[in-house]
């Protein structure tokens, strides 16, 4: 039997970049985008909630032909829009049989599935030759997310991208333009926040237990969806977008939110990794799921000329951010998917970014939107100075496929999302132990805490699912 040091031990092999050949991935990819102007022949890995609206935002670019649908809860409520809408597509519950099955069939996968599945389901993907669009967060643990990585960077010839659609955007291409005319320099501090209701407000923080079983939908093939993760009754508290709450399914609102706030902030910046995180608050913290609210503070070094920058992540009803003079209200991102829970509420303080530099304050939201300058004296004598910001060529969806046809490149691949993803899944390390951690950025290891350090790879995968994380 497989122990936890054995696990760990392979997990250091891979992060070595030991115990992987990139050559057999090539002979693997069985389909061969022929023309830019065929059609690109994808498969869906969940469709519904989420699913569905990338599957709606696909559809609109005229650029994709449907080959495959796959879902765990096939025939419920919220997949039946997908399935009329397609019902000549290949059908599947489990994701490995679509690629046994109907893989010669299809060149690329959009993946829209709870965190802790975005992993196999993208390894297997990468390894059977596919390209693929990943919902974010990317991973759910940080050993994930460097394999993920890797099995990307040892075959260049696939193109991948991570859903933080933002990241195609007004907000990227402000950012980029007015860091290169020097309107954006010397940040020193920045604040993330998310303050909107979230699913698990409501629930007991002294939890004991995880919940008993509830009856499963005759739909539902809860061994997959379980995927890797220690077997868990199903109960409904874990489905329908709930289980983005719970330490074993979900990145919290971390991981949900701030690859819609922090993105732009962590790229351009060239912020890496911290090489600190202080938990700062965690009302209702318990071992099961996120705290009511987070204060989170992201210590990272000085970059060649850029000096060292403190970026603090706020999240909950009753945990907001200290504002500066002049800063007004926050305006709600607009396009911002609609959840299960209905749409989000504007008020005045709407989910965003505030970032401090030596000389200027900038206040933004979340996803594509722009920044502004505050206060609104200051950003009138700064309006002359301002660049032109260029249009983006393409959406998030489009890019991904131009991408495919090797006409642009992608904005959120794996090389650039993936150090982002590691940062929220120390920063969740940090939530789940309630503890300050300091962290090696090179040697990617806690100096001050060795249970941090095992949850780097996360629990051991069930049995049968060790495989994945050998492709």
């Amino acid at each position: 039997m497989a122990t936890r040091r054995d696990f760990l031990k392979t997990a250091s092999l891979f992060s070595a970049g030991l115990a992987f050949n990139g050559a057999d991935l090539l002979a693997k990819s069985n389909y061969v985008h022929q023309s830019h102007f065929d059609k690109v022949k994808i498969a869906y890995v969940g469709i519904g909630n989420r699913g569905e609206q990338d599957i709606d935002e696909f559809a609109k670019t005229g650029m994709v032909e449907v080959v495959a649908l796959c879902d765990v809860d096939m025939g419920n409520k919220q997949t039946e829009k997908v399935m009329n809408m397609y019902p000549q597509a290949k059908r599947f519950k489990d994701f490995r049989e679509m690629f046994e099955k109907a893989g010669n069939d299809f060149e690329a996968v959009c993946i829209a599935t709870p965190d802790h599945s975005h992993f196999p389901i993208a390894m297997l993907a990468l390894s059977e030759g596919k390209h693929v669009y990943v919902e974010k967060p990317m991973s759910r643990t940080f050993l994930e997310a460097e394999l993920m990585m890797q099995l990307a960077s040892k075959n260049p010839h696939l193109v991948t991208q991570v859903g933080n659609q933002g990241h195609s955007e007004g907000n990227y291409f402000q950012f980029k333009a007015w860091q290169e005319a020097g309107i954006i320099k010397d940040v020193t501090a920045v604040v993330g926040h998310m303050n909107n209701v979230r699913r698990w407000h409501q629930w007991d923080s002294n939890i004991k237990c995880f919940p008993p079983a509830d009856p499963m939908p005759k739909t539902m093939d809860w061994d997959t969806w379980l995927c890797a993760v220690p077997y868990h009754d199903y109960n409904e508290k874990f489905h329908q977008g709930n289980w983005r709450c719970w330490y074993d399914f979900g990145m919290g609102a971390l991981g949900d939110w701030g690859a819609h706030i922090l993105d732009t902030v962590h790229e351009f910046l060239n912020l890496g990794l911290p090489y600190q995180i202080k938990m700062v608050r965690a009302k209702g913290h318990n071992d099961y799921f996120y705290p009511y609210s987070s204060t989170i503070l992201f210590r990272f070094a000085a970059r060649g000329n850029m000096p060292p920058v403190d970026v603090t992540w706020y999240d909950g009803l009753d945990n907001l951010p200290p504002l500066p003079e002049g800063f007004g209200k926050s305006e709600l991102a607009a396009n911002i998917p609609a959840t299960n829970q209905g749409e989000y509420r504007d008020s005045d303080l709407n989910p965003g970014k505030i970032i401090y530099t030596k000389d200027l304050i900038f206040k933004g939201g979340s996803h594509g939107s722009t920044l502004s300058i505050i206060p609104e004296k200051r950003a009138k004598e700064m309006e002359g100075l301002l660049p032109e910001v260029p249009k983006s060529p393409s959406n998030h969806y489009v890019n991904f496929l131009r991408a495919i046809r090797g006409e642009e490149k992608t904005r959120s691949p794996f090389e650039i999302n993936g150090v982002l993803s590691q940062v929220f899944c120390l920063g969740v390390i940090a939530q789940r132990l309630n503890a300050d951690l300091y962290f090696d950025t090179r040697l990617k290891q806690f100096t001050n805490n060795q249970f941090a350090n095992a949850m780097l790879a996360g629990s051991l995968p069930r049995k049968g699912w060790e495989y994945f994380y050998n492709l």
